[in-house]
């Protein structure tokens, strides 16, 4: 039988600065996260990081914690059990740092004697920190716990019609009055990690409107498939060129895709009056969007002057997400 194993990026164990730690240690010393020479990665790691930021980052943990955990893992296990019924078939969750762990994962369908599992990272568009890192995490761990499984990957579904269906239609059910912006507020990377998925390094930040244009770079692109995305959803909605914008969200150093996210919130607070702020970059919410834009991204907008802020929420376990997993499994499986 077929099992669905549902990925998403991971979060603290509990709610303690030693699982924040341990948590920060482990996804900052991945080198598609932090693509610098490893002595270099590990010296800004223990020396600059991990002394400070994991108060910070417990703080803000606790502003989204609940009774269950983890938001993100929660959000997470409602989809796979969701989409287990859905499509009839057992389905797990694992995260790509820290527990419960991808090894675990794969130990458990070895027990469990399954022949082939579907592997779903919960990303829509490729980038080398996401989609990559949990592809070629599932792959090692298949290949040193068991390597007889069988495993079919599901690749981003940013160019998916039924994907731009679900986010427009999402997003359309929380508009409920007038606005004077939304964001599509994307999580940031390093440009430096968009010229690495191109091999030929003359096409991307190279060609001016690079993102617009369809050819092998752009494909494989995170910034190409989020502005793709982004604007057929648009277009689907019929907002107005003046009312939207992309923007970028958790910079954690210089040299990070621009616009950003809580720049813009102060801007807008000061010469606009209502905004919507849609994170198309997570299909479950998590600290990025709950406490990151719907805490302190409405607070940098109202103390600017803003009056009225809404913060979208993810697709979660709405129907259309489940809609929208199921058929991009059913074309992978299809495909075999």
């Amino acid at each position: 039988m077929t099992t669905i194993l549902v990925l998403n990026l991971g979060s603290p164990k509990d709610l303690n600065k030693k699982s924040v730690r341990e948590y920060l240690k482990e996804f900052l010393s991945d080198d598609l996260v932090v693509d610098l020479p490893k002595p270099l990665q590990q010296f800004l790691l223990r020396c600059f990081i991990l002394p400070f930021r994991p108060n910070a980052t417990k703080e803000a943990y606790e502003k989204i914690w609940t009774k269950e955990g983890s938001p993100l893992l929660i959000n997470t296990e409602n989809i796979a059990k969701k989409l287990s019924a859905a499509m009839k078939l057992p389905a797990m969750v694992a995260m790509r740092y820290q527990d419960p762990s991808t090894r675990q994962a794969i130990m458990k369908l070895k027990e469990k004697g399954e022949k082939h599992v579907v592997v779903l990272p919960l990303y829509p568009h490729n980038a080398r920190a996401t989609t990559l890192t949990t592809e070629l995490d599932v792959k090692k761990h298949i290949k040193e716990v068991y390597p007889e499984l069988q495993a079919t990957y599901i690749k981003p579904f940013y160019h998916e019609d039924i994907y731009i269906e679900s986010l427009a239609k999402n997003i359309k059910s929380q508009i409920n009055k007038e606005y004077d912006m939304i964001l599509f507020s994307y999580h940031g990377i390093p440009k430096a990690q968009l010229r690495r998925t191109e091999i030929g390094k003359k096409h991307c930040l190279v060609v001016e409107d690079c993102c617009n244009q369809v050819c092998d770079a752009s494909a494989e692109c995170y910034k190409s498939n989020l502005t793709t995305a982004t604007e057929k959803v648009v277009q689907k909605l019929n907002i107005p060129d003046e009312k939207w914008k992309i923007t970028f969200q958790s910079r954690i150093g210089p040299g990070w895709l621009k616009p950003f996210t809580d720049k813009e919130l102060i801007a807008l607070g000061k010469s606009k009056k209502t905004v919507m702020v849609a994170s198309p970059s997570f299909v479950a919410d998590c600290l990025e969007t709950l406490e990151e834009i719907a805490i302190r991204g409405k607070e940098s907008f109202m103390e600017a002057g803003g009056k009225e802020f809404t913060p979208i929420n993810c697709l979660n376990d709405s129907n259309e997400s489940i809609e929208c997993l199921t058929y991009v499994i059913n074309q992978a499986i299809n495909k075999l």
